[in-house]
């Protein structure tokens, strides 16, 4: 894989928009107990209002998740996740956003996709529910590959490696293995290192240091930092030692956005989008005058 700067290394994603620049995921959460914005968009109509905003401010598609995957979240039922995430997919496609689905069930990524979404983004990678492949595959639409390593509830105690780096690799290519045999195109596939998954500060930190060897796994890299624990970790150093409310961290969002444009990122997923839209825009400007 050619691992220069620029847009021509991120990679293209065939069933999405080619981009010229790292794209950037807005995140609609349909669920009253996300980590930092859990209850505002709970309500249909003001998760389609939500998405369309992030579009206005910059987005080039949006995340739409039913189901908090913050450390320690209990699952909800597959019936009240379709409920949730089915009308605001919905919506959003009827509208022209590009509609990223964010789920572990196939039968929840299946019915999104029939109501419009053009993206499945599991972070499970596939592991959490054997019919997602299959179903993903039938649908020809592009998957999201996240490293996982078990469910939020007891992903905290999986956080042990001896090297992060070469762990997250090794087993981010057993996946995509077994998703391209699974019958899930290699043009279709986005990988994510999974910051803050089974992961502790030091293990995300090292991760987004190393992003151009994440790249030389050979496909597009989504990077999904977005107000994450870590950025409170590092941000605590700065006053007495607190970290900050997850919303409090959306200019360190920005700065790891900025990182991840410049080290080649097909995309960054965020919750707020404006200072992340300006954040790989100059990235890309400076890209140009190279």
């Amino acid at each position: 894989m050619n691992t220069n700067r620029g847009p021509a290394s991120r990679g293209l994603v065939t069933g999405l928009p080619d981009w010229d620049r790292c794209g950037v995921m807005g995140v609609v959460n349909v669920t009253p107990d996300s980590f930092s914005d859990g209850g505002r968009w709970f309500d249909t109509t003001a998760a389609v209002k939500r998405g369309l905003d992030l579009v206005a401010q910059g987005a080039d598609l949006i995340d739409v998740g039913g189901e908090s995957t913050r450390p320690g979240a209990s699952r909800v039922d597959a019936d009240e996740e379709l409920r949730r995430v089915v009308p605001v997919v919905r919506g959003l496609a009827s509208e022209g956003v590009t509609v990223s689905v964010d789920t572990m069930r196939a039968a929840v990524a299946a019915r999104a996709v029939e109501a419009g979404a053009t993206l499945v983004n599991d972070v499970s990678g596939g592991l959490a529910d054997p019919g997602m492949i299959p179903a993903v595959a039938a649908a020809e639409v592009p998957f999201v590959v996240m490293h996982w390593r078990g469910f939020s509830d007891g992903m905290n105690s999986l956080a042990v490696y001896e090297d992060v780096l070469g762990e997250v690799t090794a087993e981010l290519r057993a996946r995509i293995d077994a998703v391209v045999g699974g019958g899930i195109a290699p043009e279709r596939l986005v990988v994510d290192p999974g910051l803050g998954f089974a992961k502790n500060a030091e293990h995300d930190l090292a991760l987004v240091a190393h992003l151009p060897e994440l790249r030389a796994l050979g496909f597009p890299l989504l990077v999904a930092a977005s107000r994450k624990r870590f950025l409170g970790r590092v941000l605590a150093g700065t006053a007495d030692g607190t970290p900050p409310p997850a919303r409090e961290r959306d200019a360190a969002t920005a700065a790891v956005s900025a990182i991840a444009a410049h080290q080649g990122a097909w995309a960054v997923r965020v919750h707020e989008v404006r200072a992340t839209a300006d954040a790989v825009r100059v990235a890309r400007a400076v890209e140009g005058a190279l």
